[in-house]
């Protein structure tokens, strides 16, 4: 299969800009069709799918390019190694945002259960900083 710098964006959420960006880096495989217009194929799926997946782990750049350029290298246990640290980083900072996500949504349900406990008239209102007596805020 064969897609368009347009289909592509649509299947990825992102801009043509930033495929062109990537494709122009190195980071995104394409061929060109007569017109010289940017073709994709099932690989440059599979990369961005990759690409994809590292910047959602908050993966700069370099390391995007980095890992890529060790995907692009012949295989050797060094190479392997490399690409391996650069997927345990990523891997640790993945679980470092769900424990992030975590806490704030930890610390959301308890703002829902206060807001319910106002709403029922089992608290004060106590979250309008116009209510608020002198020197003493809420603890939510």
């Amino acid at each position: 299969m064969r897609y368009t710098i347009k289909q592509m964006a649509e299947m990825f959420g992102v801009t043509e800009h930033t495929l062109r960006f990537y494709t122009d880096k190195g980071l995104l495989p394409c061929e060109r069709d007569s017109g010289n217009r940017r073709v994709f194929t099932e690989e440059s799926v599979n990369w961005m799918q990759g690409i994809q997946c590292l910047k959602g782990c908050s993966a700069s750049l370099e390391d995007i390019q980095e890992y890529c350029r060790l995907c692009l290298l012949e295989e050797s246990e060094e190479n392997l190694r490399a690409r391996y640290a650069i997927i345990l980083k990523q891997r640790d900072e993945a679980y470092k945002r769900i424990e992030e996500a975590k806490a704030t949504a930890k610390y959301m349900d308890d703002k829902v259960a206060h807001y319910e406990a106002i709403l029922a008239g089992l608290a004060p209102d106590d979250t309008n900083p116009k209510n608020w007596t002198a020197g003493k805020r809420p603890k939510h």
